[in-house]
């Protein structure tokens, strides 16, 4: 809801739009932490369940998120935080 929006400053929360870069390519990418029967993967849509976006929730723009892969753990750094 809009009031946890607004108090999240700067956090990465349920349906906040989020820009990563990958400390190890130095891609930038950016996601929205949308609910399960919203997410789409292709469209950059992340369901707020995946351990993606686990990883990322709670972080604030500058902080390093650990994400578990396959292929092992990827470090993103936080860029920006936006709600929409």
């Amino acid at each position: 809801d809009l009031v946890s929006t607004l108090n999240a400053n700067g956090k990465v929360v349920f349906g906040s739009t989020v820009e990563i870069e990958n400390l190890d390519t130095e891609e930038l990418i950016t996601y929205t932490i949308v609910g399960e029967d919203e997410a789409d993967i292709k469209n950059k849509l992340l369901s707020v369940s995946s351990p993606f976006a686990k990883g990322l929730i709670g972080k604030e723009e500058g902080d390093v998120a650990e994400v578990k892969a396959p292929a092992g753990i990827t470090e993103y750094e936080i860029i920006k935080v936006t709600y929409e």
